[in-house]
């Protein structure tokens, strides 16, 4: 990174603006194919091909300017403060879910059940409602349905996404020591093992919806369920890309030990992702 005191300044941005074209255009299409209409998938794919050349040129505009130096200590300050703040959203973003899973579990099932001073709402609310956990909502709206077990591809996925924190400080290790080979190995053991998650966690929505009856419209239990872990297998799918995008920077003599934050933010949203997932694991599937 520069040593320069000059904060940089950079040029008019157009990308942002390209960026928020496409995201509109497949908000838009996906309104669309909601409401039945033919053009909604055509949408979303031109909405989709536009955000990814988005995030192509961006990545190349500001990969190049970091490596040739444009960026000062202040610049890097910047980025930090950056990442921790949109981090901080992340963890309020998934707090608001827990916190309704816990809401709902805890405290407005019991009281639909009678519990505590709750047992004027059972009868005016819904005399015959029976508090138990998870629930299928009054009048069992999605049918019958079982649970998420814990101790199989949950479990596994568990393991894969822990070993894939490991792999990730690995390599972070080798950029530290000018050891790019284990750079590099580390990097791709992480991307196939996010993306081998993804790959098991489709696997058993598949599962869910074919073989267990639990959808979205499996009452609340449902609807939490595949919030939590759909929002969350988002972010792993994400985390996979961008480090996919760092391993190919690596891959090409990018980053050095003074200067890689582009590879450090990419390793705090990856052990972000870690945690959260553990936190689901125990809140969604073992308790």
């Amino acid at each position: 990174m520069s040593t320069s005191d000059a904060y940089y300044i950079p040029h008019k941005a157009t990308w942002p603006v390209i960026g928020t074209a496409g995201l509109v255009t497949m908000l838009a299409g996906f309104a669309n194919y909601l409401n039945g209409s033919s053009i909604g998938p055509t949408m979303m794919v031109l909405g989709l091909t536009v955000f990814v050349v988005m995030l192509a040129g961006w990545f190349t505009l500001q990969s190049a300017e970091s490596e040739s130096g444009m960026y000062s200590t202040q610049v890097g300050i910047s980025y930090r403060m950056g990442m921790m703040w949109f981090i901080f959203s992340e963890i309020m973003f998934f707090a608001v879910f827990f916190g309704t899973l816990w809401y709902t579990r805890n405290l407005s099932v019991p009281w639909l059940g009678g519990e505590g001073t709750g047992a004027a709402t059972k009868e005016l609310l819904w005399p015959t409602f029976e508090a138990a956990w998870p629930t299928n909502g009054p009048g069992k709206v999605g049918g019958e349905f079982e649970s998420m077990g814990a101790w199989g591809l949950p479990f596994l996925n568990t393991l894969i996404l822990l070993t894939s924190g490991v792999s990730c400080t690995w390599a972070h290790h080798g950029l530290l020591a000018k050891n790019r080979d284990q750079l590099i190995k580390g990097l791709i053991a992480t991307v196939v093992l996010g993306f081998l998650f993804v790959s098991f966690q489709a696997y058993e929505y598949h599962e869910a919806y074919t073989e267990m009856g639990l959808t979205l419209g499996s009452g609340i239990y449902g609807s939490t369920f595949f919030m939590l872990t759909g929002f969350h297998g988002f972010h792993v799918c994400v985390g996979a890309i961008i480090l996919g995008v760092v391993l190919f920077r690596s891959w090409k003599g990018h980053f050095q030990p003074e200067n890689h934050f582009a590879f450090e933010a990419a390793a705090w949203y990856w052990h972000f992702v870690d945690v959260v997932w553990l936190g689901l694991f125990v809140f969604v599937y073992v308790i």
